[in-house]
């Protein structure tokens, strides 16, 4: 089984729940987009570093485009 470490990683679900929605769930709409940009700021950061440049570029985004649906919800 292939799995997709960046849009679903196996990692980040229990259950039915996806870590994501857990947190958007425990933080305020303001919190939440705060903590989008910081996820993407963090792979961004770490890219050069940590042997997965492609990959934690493409979380990168995946922060980037949720931080997009979310402005276009308001």
């Amino acid at each position: 089984m292939n799995e997709d470490m960046v849009n679903q990683p196996p990692h980040y679900r229990v259950g039915s729940v996806e870590c994501i929605d857990a947190i958007k769930a425990a933080l305020s709409r303001e919190e939440f987009k705060g903590y989008l940009k910081a996820a993407a700021i963090k792979y961004i950061w770490r890219e050069n570093h940590k042997g997965c440049n492609i990959e934690d570029l493409q979380k990168s985004v995946w922060y980037l485009n949720r931080l997009i649906k979310e402005l276009e919800e308001q």
